[in-house]
Order: structure tokens, then sequence, then C-alpha cells
């Protein structure tokens, strides 16, 4: 990780606006914000560095993560923090079995007052949206997201509205409960970037946890534990252009393509990755490359991130479910089997 100092590139105050350097330098940058957000993220999330990494992929990549894990690990929390520290407008629907398409788009009302028609926007208007146990409403309601995800705005009465450019939905799941549950169609899966699992944390960092907010009579926020915005959405929009410049070379394409066409020829797996899942693991990859302080990929990017790539978009066959194999297993073994240039 590199060392370079925020103030030498522009980025430490947040009321800078000039974009961040391009080449060398724009991926020295994005590098350098890429640690002051783990940093600030930490102020308040004790662990979960795997997720928060992820996270920060993602949001140089402008894609959606689906988080899985047990209630009580801090998935909700960390969608705060990590949305207070880049200062951006958070929003939160926690999706119900009657929560209808209206409830989170908007809609337009009736003013008796001036006889017209008004906009109501609806909660999915901000730029990091967490849809909390999206899972437990039903599936009208799950594909109100679908344009806003794919296309980042929102058509209501035939009128096309736009979200903002870094608008990204930070799903969670509870992958313990059955009953009351609506699984996620295979469509609106494949929207997203990543699915992440939230594992209980350690021993250490459970004792850690208790002893920071053991004594708190209610939920903390970002705010009570110091969390500030480091950046401006101009910065953001700067280390994402970094993000772009950096290099894919044809021979990392081509083990790309073939790792994810593998996924299509196994008999352990009914479905394969879709052609859109190569293009995110492609443009994941360069975040990842750039986050590590490099302006070109390298397949170990591709490996490190297959994973959580593709583990939503594939789904085991019929004899696989019955000799209980698993699909993080599936991919790392073709991972395995596929070779990767040198």
């Amino acid at each position: 990780m590199t060392d370079t100092p925020l103030s030498d590139l522009g980025l430490s105050h947040p009321g800078v606006s000039e974009p961040a350097p391009q080449g060398n330098a724009g991926i020295a940058a994005v590098a350098a914000l890429a640690q002051a957000i783990r940093v600030e993220v930490a102020k308040g999330v004790i662990g979960q560095a795997d997720t928060v990494e992820h996270l920060l992929i993602a949001l140089m990549a402008r894609g959606h993560v689906l988080l899985e894990g047990p209630p009580g690990t801090a998935k909700t929390f960390l969608a705060q923090c990590f949305a207070a520290t880049l200062g951006l407008d958070f929003g939160r629907i926690q999706f119900t079995p009657d929560l209808m398409p209206g409830d989170i788009l908007g809609s337009n009302l009736f003013n008796f007052q001036t006889s017209q028609f008004t906009l109501t926007h609806g909660p999915i208007f901000c730029d990091m949206l967490l849809a909390d146990e999206i899972n437990r409403t039903p599936p009208k309601t799950q594909a109100a997201l679908l344009e806003a995800m794919q296309e980042r705005r929102v058509t209501l009465d035939g009128t096309a509205h736009a979200l903002p450019p870094h608008f990204t939905v930070v799903a969670t799941q509870n992958p313990i409960e059955s009953q009351g549950v609506y699984p996620l169609p295979e469509a609106q899966l494949d929207r997203f970037l990543f699915k992440l699992l939230v594992d209980y944390p350690s021993a250490d960092e459970e004792r850690r946890i208790v002893a920071r907010y053991g004594e708190n009579r209610g939920a903390p926020t970002p705010a009570e534990v110091g969390i500030t915005a480091i950046i401006t959405p101009a910065q953001l929009e700067g280390a994402t252009r970094a993000v772009a410049s950096v290099k894919l070379a044809d021979s990392v394409i081509d083990y790309i393509v073939r790792l994810v066409r593998a996924t299509r020829e196994s008999a352990d797996l009914s479905s394969g990755a879709s052609p859109r899942s190569a293009v995110l693991l492609a443009g994941a990859a360069r975040a990842r490359a750039a986050l590590d302080g490099r302006d070109y990929v390298v397949p170990d990017d591709v490996k490190a991130l297959a994973t959580a790539v593709l583990r939503h978009r594939l789904l085991l066959s019929p004899a696989a479910e019955i000799e209980g194999k698993q699909v993080e297993a599936l991919v790392r073994q073709l991972v395995e089997q596929t070779e990767a240039p040198r």
C-alpha cells in the first residue's frame, strides 16, 4: 500500500473540488484515498476488513453489493459508516412483505390546492441505499430496483428521473430464516457485483465490540463514533476515472472469459455466469489493482474476486445438490483449473 500523503494529492480537504490526478499520480491518489477510508470506517466498525475492502472495490467499480449474514453482525452500521466517510446521502429501506413499489420509488400525487400532480420522491433517491432484508419483500417490489440498479434512473408515469451518478445499493439478507422470505430472482442477483458473506467476529474482535459499545443504550451512529466525510463527490468522480485508466491486458481479458465460460461447461452447475459477470469481474479487477497502487491488472486480482463475483450467479445441478457440493468450492476449483497468464 502506498504511503502517499492525501495532502500531496489534493484529496485531504472536503472543500477541494478538483478531480484526482490522472495516470500514475491518479492511481496513487486512489490507493491513498482507500487507506484513508479504511482508517475512517475503522473508527466505528471493528473487524470486517474483507467486507470493507470489497465495498471499496465496488465503490470504485460502481457496482452494487449484497451482504448475507446473521442478525447483529453490523451490516447496517457498516453501510452507514461507509456512506458517512464518503459524504454520501444515505437512505434506508426496511423491506417487509407489505411494501409496495411506490414506497420505494415515490409517486405522483394530486395536489387539490394547485389541481396538479406533484412528484414525491421515494427513499431510492439518494447516493447510497441500504436495502435491509431485501428478501423479505415480494418479487413485484424487488423488481422496482432493477432499473435503478442497472441504469441509475427511475421511471414514474412514463418520465425518467436520474439518480445520482454514484448511486449504490447495499442490500442485506438473513441466511437463517426460511419463512416469510422471497428469494431474489436471478435477473436481480445478476445486477449485484458482489455477494459477500458476513460472518461472526473473532473472539478478540467481539471482546473489543463489547468493550466499546457495551455501555451504549441505543444503536450508535457514525457521528457519535467520530466518523466524518473525508472526500467530496467531485473527488470520488476523479478517483473512479483514474480506476478506468487501469490497463487490462488482452491475456487477462482472455483469462476472465475462459473462467466465466468454464462455469457454463461444468457438469456440477445447471446455470453458469452471464457475459455481464465477465464485464463486472474485469471492472472489479481494475478497481482492486488501483487500490493496490497499480495501473495494471494481474491474474491474482481476478482470482481474488472470482468467488465474490460468481457465487450468486451460479446454480448447482440436482446431482451436485444431492452430493452436498458448495458453489464456493466449485468456483475455487474452476479458478485452479483455468490456466492463468504468466
